[in-house]
Protein backbone atom coordinates (compact mmCIF):
# COMPACT_ATOMS: atom_id res chain seq x y z
CA UNK A 1 0.00 0.00 0.00
CA UNK A 2 2.77 2.43 0.90
CA UNK A 3 4.69 1.66 -2.31
CA UNK A 4 1.50 2.29 -4.30
CA UNK A 5 1.14 5.70 -2.63
CA UNK A 6 4.77 6.45 -3.44
CA UNK A 7 4.27 5.49 -7.08
CA UNK A 8 1.20 7.72 -7.29
CA UNK A 9 3.06 10.64 -5.69
CA UNK A 10 5.98 10.22 -8.07
CA UNK A 11 3.59 10.15 -11.01
CA UNK A 12 1.86 13.31 -9.83
CA UNK A 13 5.19 15.11 -9.49
CA UNK A 14 6.21 13.93 -12.95
CA UNK A 15 3.01 15.25 -14.51
CA UNK A 16 3.29 18.51 -12.60
CA UNK A 17 6.90 18.90 -13.66
CA UNK A 18 6.00 18.26 -17.30
CA UNK A 19 3.28 20.91 -17.18
CA UNK A 20 5.55 23.37 -15.42
CA UNK A 21 8.30 22.74 -17.97
CA UNK A 22 6.04 24.00 -20.69
CA UNK A 23 5.81 27.23 -18.68
CA UNK A 24 9.31 27.74 -17.30
CA UNK A 25 12.19 25.25 -17.62
CA UNK A 26 14.27 27.08 -14.98
CA UNK A 27 11.55 26.76 -12.35
CA UNK A 28 10.97 23.16 -13.37
CA UNK A 29 14.61 22.12 -13.02
CA UNK A 30 14.86 23.97 -9.70
CA UNK A 31 11.76 22.15 -8.44
CA UNK A 32 13.21 18.87 -9.66
CA UNK A 33 16.45 19.49 -7.79
CA UNK A 34 14.54 20.38 -4.61
CA UNK A 35 12.67 17.10 -5.00
CA UNK A 36 15.99 15.24 -5.35
CA UNK A 37 17.42 17.22 -2.44
CA UNK A 38 14.53 16.17 -0.22
CA UNK A 39 15.11 12.54 -1.17
CA UNK A 40 18.84 12.91 -0.50
CA UNK A 41 18.08 14.41 2.90
CA UNK A 42 15.92 11.40 3.79
CA UNK A 43 18.69 9.08 2.66
CA UNK A 44 21.38 11.08 4.40
CA UNK A 45 19.63 10.90 7.75
CA UNK A 46 19.70 7.12 7.60
CA UNK A 47 23.22 6.94 6.20
CA UNK A 48 24.54 9.16 9.00
CA UNK A 49 22.71 7.17 11.66
CA UNK A 50 20.51 10.15 12.58
CA UNK A 51 17.42 8.12 11.72
CA UNK A 52 16.82 4.39 11.90
CA UNK A 53 17.05 2.56 8.59
CA UNK A 54 13.67 2.12 6.91
CA UNK A 55 13.73 0.11 3.68
CA UNK A 56 10.51 1.71 2.39
CA UNK A 57 11.82 5.22 2.96
CA UNK A 58 15.14 4.31 1.34
CA UNK A 59 13.42 2.85 -1.71
CA UNK A 60 11.13 5.89 -1.95
CA UNK A 61 14.15 8.23 -1.89
CA UNK A 62 15.90 6.26 -4.61
CA UNK A 63 12.70 6.09 -6.66
CA UNK A 64 12.24 9.87 -6.43
CA UNK A 65 15.78 10.42 -7.63
CA UNK A 66 15.34 8.00 -10.51
CA UNK A 67 12.08 9.61 -11.59
CA UNK A 68 13.76 13.00 -11.84
CA UNK A 69 16.86 11.54 -13.50
CA UNK A 70 14.72 10.02 -16.25
CA UNK A 71 13.56 13.44 -17.48
CA UNK A 72 16.03 15.95 -16.04
CA UNK A 73 18.13 16.50 -19.19
CA UNK A 74 14.97 17.75 -20.93
CA UNK A 75 14.83 20.81 -18.68
CA UNK A 76 17.74 22.61 -20.37
CA UNK A 77 16.50 23.92 -23.71
CA UNK A 78 18.38 26.61 -25.58
CA UNK A 79 17.42 30.00 -24.17
CA UNK A 80 17.17 28.85 -20.56
CA UNK A 81 20.80 29.52 -19.73
CA UNK A 82 19.99 32.60 -17.70
CA UNK A 83 17.09 34.09 -15.84
CA UNK A 84 15.44 33.46 -12.54
CA UNK A 85 17.98 32.62 -9.90
CA UNK A 86 19.60 29.82 -11.84
CA UNK A 87 22.98 28.46 -10.80
CA UNK A 88 23.52 26.32 -13.87
CA UNK A 89 26.86 26.66 -15.58
CA UNK A 90 27.12 27.71 -19.21
CA UNK A 91 29.18 24.54 -19.58
CA UNK A 92 25.90 22.61 -19.92
CA UNK A 93 25.22 24.20 -23.29
CA UNK A 94 28.90 24.17 -24.27
CA UNK A 95 29.08 20.42 -23.54
CA UNK A 96 25.49 19.20 -23.85
CA UNK A 97 26.64 15.68 -24.78
CA UNK A 98 28.75 15.47 -21.62
CA UNK A 99 25.92 16.82 -19.51
CA UNK A 100 23.45 14.37 -20.99
CA UNK A 101 25.92 11.54 -20.36
CA UNK A 102 26.23 12.61 -16.71
CA UNK A 103 22.45 12.64 -16.32
CA UNK A 104 22.21 9.24 -18.06
CA UNK A 105 24.75 7.83 -15.59
CA UNK A 106 22.72 9.24 -12.70
CA UNK A 107 19.60 7.64 -14.16
CA UNK A 108 21.34 4.27 -14.61
CA UNK A 109 22.80 4.33 -11.10
CA UNK A 110 19.51 5.31 -9.48
CA UNK A 111 17.69 2.63 -11.50
CA UNK A 112 20.22 0.03 -10.32
CA UNK A 113 19.78 1.19 -6.73
CA UNK A 114 15.99 0.96 -7.02
CA UNK A 115 16.27 -2.52 -8.55
CA UNK A 116 18.54 -3.59 -5.69
CA UNK A 117 15.79 -2.61 -3.21
CA UNK A 118 18.25 -2.45 -0.30
CA UNK A 119 16.82 -4.38 2.63
CA UNK A 120 19.31 -3.19 5.23
CA UNK A 121 21.57 -0.24 5.93
CA UNK A 122 24.72 -1.88 4.56
CA UNK A 123 22.99 -2.69 1.28
CA UNK A 124 21.63 0.86 1.15
CA UNK A 125 25.08 2.34 1.70
CA UNK A 126 26.43 0.25 -1.17
CA UNK A 127 23.55 1.16 -3.49
CA UNK A 128 23.60 4.83 -2.58
CA UNK A 129 27.36 5.25 -3.00
CA UNK A 130 27.26 5.57 -6.77
CA UNK A 131 24.11 7.69 -6.65
CA UNK A 132 25.66 10.21 -4.27
CA UNK A 133 28.89 10.34 -6.25
CA UNK A 134 26.89 11.35 -9.33
CA UNK A 135 25.44 14.33 -7.51
CA UNK A 136 28.84 15.72 -6.56
CA UNK A 137 30.38 15.08 -9.97
CA UNK A 138 27.58 16.79 -11.86
CA UNK A 139 27.34 19.73 -9.47
CA UNK A 140 31.08 20.33 -9.69
CA UNK A 141 31.08 20.30 -13.47
CA UNK A 142 27.72 21.84 -14.35
CA UNK A 143 26.68 24.17 -11.55
CA UNK A 144 28.03 27.58 -10.59
CA UNK A 145 29.19 27.56 -6.97
CA UNK A 146 27.04 29.59 -4.60
CA UNK A 147 30.10 30.75 -2.61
Amino acid sequence: MILRKIAIAVGVVSVAATCAFAQDPIQTRQAAMKFVGGAAKQAGGMLKGEKPYDAEVALAALTKMNEVASVFANYFPEGSETGGETTVSPKIWEDMAGFQAAVAKFEADTAAAVAAAPADLDAFKAAFGAVGANCGTCHKAYRVSKN
